[in-house]
């Protein structure tokens, strides 16, 4: 038995004691202006392009341009991925929504140069199926950045690919006090105002929003707000995917600091004090019994089911895709770990998809 035992449930594998994926290659640390990034709301006054909805479909272009019957450069035309090119003001969202593409199983690549697109794309038909859905982050900051973009969407165009364009807009107002808010500069106001930024960029990305597929204004969405709005136009009709981390661990060896709820099992008798069930840890037969049958270990393990299918709908509601639920007694190894167990295989017949965490199993 190891000292850091961990074991899926069902599902893709994760790393043990993580709770995500790791970042998508490509991707930088940066991220856009505050109101769109964080966990507050920024709520200011919409601007006068603001939709009753915050979202609009463009009439201009449909971007998907289906089969053309040109040549795809030797590759198949089933293994062609699907492309959406995400891109905006600066501030507006365009991190979030990435973020929110990539919870949702998309291959994401942030400030990828326009250039490099028809790369992007080819590559992810070369990976046998592996990257079906490919998301790029492009930051227009420059008219030959602008005029690359429109070559790569000319390529792809000609190449048959399936592509779609999300802009991401806010008004002035919401923009400024979104940079404010984080004291950072607009990234081409150079010597200027950041009102001045602003409206070098708009001008600069009018012609791409009006080609865009799905325009989203976030000036009154906070970021839960942009999520939902994400999910509902590229989750289809499945819920967006919830994932759980089980950890047991002692509490003599301190809290887990990534845990977001945290179950006591030391209500229940210590199978410690019983000699022959000491030598064993709760994966044990015997020691899984022995916890389960004592009075309030069935009724806390049903009950605290139900408590988690409710909390898991709100995270859901709330943009979370992932859990750790932290159980414990006093050493990590008999209750909180037969606990552990069949709280995981409940959470995994209710459709979650659930990692198996044995934190001090094994440590003393």
């Amino acid at each position: 038995m190891t000292e850091h035992e961990t074991r899926p449930t069902t599902g893709r594998e994760h790393a043990a004691g993580t709770t995500g994926r790791e970042p998508a290659a490509g991707t930088t640390a940066r991220e856009d202006a505050a109101g769109t990034t964080g966990e507050g709301a920024v709520p200011p006054a919409a601007g006068p392009d603001r939709q009753d909805d915050g979202a609009q479909v463009s009439t201009g272009s449909t971007g998907s341009t289906g089969s053309t019957g040109k040549d795809n450069g030797g590759v198949p035309e089933a293994a062609i991925p699907e492309l959406v090119i995400i891109s905006g003001m600066s501030g507006a969202g365009r991190s979030t929504a990435a973020k929110c593409l990539e919870d949702l199983g998309w291959f994401v690549v942030d400030n990828l140069p326009p250039a490099l697109i028809p790369t992007m794309v080819e590559l992810g038909a070369r990976s046998q199926g592996n990257v079906a859905r490919i998301a790029v982050v492009v930051d227009v900051r420059g008219r030959r950045f602008f005029d690359n973009l429109r070559e790569s969407l000319a390529d792809l165009d000609a190449r048959g690919v399936t592509r779609r364009i999300v802009f991401l807009e806010s008004s002035d107002e919401a923009l400024v006090r979104r940079f404010e808010s984080v004291r950072r500069p607009h990234p081409l106001q150079g010597d200027g105002r950041i009102v001045d930024g602003i409206a070098a960029e708009r001008e600069l990305l009018r012609e791409l929003r009006g080609d865009a597929d799905l325009v989203i204004d976030t000036s009154s969405l906070n970021v839960h707000e942009l999520r939902a709005k994400m999910d509902a136009q590229f989750a289809g009709e499945e819920e967006p995917e919830l994932r759980a981390t089980v950890m047991s661990f002692g509490f003599k060896y301190g809290l887990p600091v990534d845990a977001d709820l945290v179950a006591d099992m030391r209500f229940l008798p210590n199978p410690h004090w019983v000699p022959e069930l000491r030598p064993f840890t709760g994966l044990n037969e015997e020691v899984s019994a022995y916890v389960l049958n004592q009075p309030g270990a069935k009724e806390f393990l049903d009950r605290y089911a139900e408590l988690l299918q409710l909390v898991a709908a709100g995270y859901r509601r709330e943009g979370k895709r992932y859990v750790t639920i932290a159980v414990g007694c006093t050493g990590g190894k008999h209750r909180s770990v037969a606990m552990s167990e069949k709280l995981a295989a409940r959470l995994a017949a209710e459709g979650v998809e659930t990692v198996v965490v044995h934190r001090d199993m094994g440590r003393e």
